[in-house]
């Protein structure tokens, strides 16, 4: 079957890991090369197949329960940032943490922090349960509101004066609009745009991307909040889009003769991941 669909096959260059994702992963191979073991809180990024490539080379992944019965060892706090229960925790169990919280996320911390140091109500726009939320909540002595939609708050209830901040990867016309909003309904809306522009940029330069092939496969793992919303950016954009985990998912019926394929991902889905699925399209 070699060479007869003749597939184009371009990979998108601004898909792929963000900084933050490189900085916490350059950290841990670091370690893992010279030691050859070190565990890490939680999935250093929500890639079944990047994990399992760093495991492979030692790293352990360890939940926040296993954390309580771990001692006198080095352990990874990942892009995503920590409450400061987990650093207490650390103290207290002689761990060395290799803290790769993305400069980003440590930034918005420290802000939040402080805007809870002077009383200020605070809200987050942001997913229910997620890692970084978490850490940010911690800041406030977990007093801050989480909301993932407006529809959340009563907004007839709420203080007069209240202190906006969102995870750092929200869409950024989401934020806004729950800015005008509130406003709208009289609320005095201290506003903070968190938001990382190098996620969510993507946004716009996917849907770019997207209308310029016949089909496009978005490679990401399940897990990822980002993978899901970048998806649907693309399915939106371009209805020939396909969501793969993996090369060994795609089915080469998807595609007709001499088809132009863009390949993109989440801002966790690795860059050889993505050569693999490029590789293999061009096997059809």
């Amino acid at each position: 079957m070699a060479d007869k669909l003749n597939l184009s096959v371009d990979i998108d260059p601004g898909s792929g890991f963000c900084f933050g994702v490189v900085y916490a992963i350059e950290m841990a191979e670091d370690i893992l090369d010279e030691e050859g073991h070190l565990y890490c809180l939680g999935d250093i990024v929500h890639n079944d197949q990047e994990v399992k490539r760093l495991e492979d080379k030692g790293l352990q992944i360890v939940s926040h329960d296993d954390l309580e019965r771990i001692h006198d060892a080095k352990v990874l706090i990942r892009a995503h940032g920590e409450h400061p229960s987990t650093y207490e925790l650390a103290l207290k169990n002689n761990i060395e943490l290799i803290d790769a919280s993305c400069p980003v996320v440590l930034k918005l911390q420290n802000r939040v922090k402080n805007s809870h140091d002077e009383g200020r109500p605070i809200y987050i726009y942001g997913k229910h349960g997620h890692a970084e939320v978490k850490g940010l909540v911690g800041q406030t002595n977990d007093e801050a509101v989480v909301f993932q939609d407006i529809s959340e708050l009563e907004i007839d209830k709420l203080p007069s004066e209240i202190t906006l901040y969102s995870q750092t990867t929200k869409r950024t016309d989401n934020l806004y609009n729950i800015r005008e909003t509130l406003e709208s309904y009289g609320v005095n809306v201290s506003f903070n745009d968190t938001i990382c522009r190098q996620v969510s940029n993507r946004d716009k330069d996917l849907r770019f991307f997207a209308a310029k092939y016949k089909r496009i496969i978005f490679v990401s793992g399940t897990k990822s909040s980002n993978g899901k919303v970048l998806y649907n950016v693309c399915k939106e954009t371009n209805p020939n889009t396909y969501f793969v985990t993996s090369k060994s998912e795609i089915e080469s019926d998807w595609f007709n003769k001499n088809d132009t394929i863009g390949i993109c991902g989440a801002t966790s889905t690795p860059m050889w991941l993505m050569e693999e699925v490029k590789d293999q399209l061009l096997t059809y």
